[in-house]
């Protein structure tokens, strides 16, 4: 007798209550605004993971008709693997128990919202399950914990929003 076994793996997600996949990112999560983080939720993280890595960066700055580098807005590592989600206007007391934050580009930690110069951005939300806990980084840069995670990742969500000032 032979048995086949299915096993429907649930991919992981990343969402916000604040705006849609490919949204316009409301004006009080950006410079123009309150500039705190916006709402995020996750599900479908695979067994095995044993912490999350979330980084938000911009790859149009400055200017998305003729983008020079991936400015880095959010850098959070070491998110336990039972968190499913951030708060909006999540700051490092609200982070998950042994949340560890990087540096953004904005030469600090924590969250800092769109606030592009000129032009429409996109604005990526990138989360990482690990099959590790990182060691602890200090203040790391994005390029610090991407080193860090590699070969350790068992899966990645993305949500993408957009900005601009004044809507345009």
């Amino acid at each position: 007798m032979s048995f086949t076994l299915t096993i429907l793996a649930m991919a992981l997600t990343l969402t916000s209550s604040a705006f849609s996949p490919g949204g316009s990112i409301p004006p009080q999560y950006t410079c123009d605004g309150s500039d705190i983080a916006p709402p995020l939720s996750w599900s479908g993280a695979p067994s095995g993971t044993k912490s999350f890595v979330l980084i938000v960066d911009d790859p149009d700055a400055p200017d998305p008709k003729a983008p020079k580098m991936t400015y880095v807005h959010w850098v959070l590592y070491n998110i336990p693997p039972s968190a499913t989600g951030l708060p909006e206007g999540a700051t490092s007391r609200d982070l998950p128990p042994g949340t560890k934050e990087g540096t953004n580009d904005f030469k600090r930690s924590g969250y800092g919202g769109p606030c592009p110069p000129v032009g429409r951005h996109r604005y990526f939300f990138k989360l990482a399950a690990l099959d590790t806990v990182l060691p602890d980084l200090g203040a790391a840069t994005k390029a610090q914990v991407e080193r860090a995670m590699e070969g350790h990742v068992l899966a990645r969500a993305e949500l993408m929003g957009t900005y601009a000032h004044g809507g345009h």
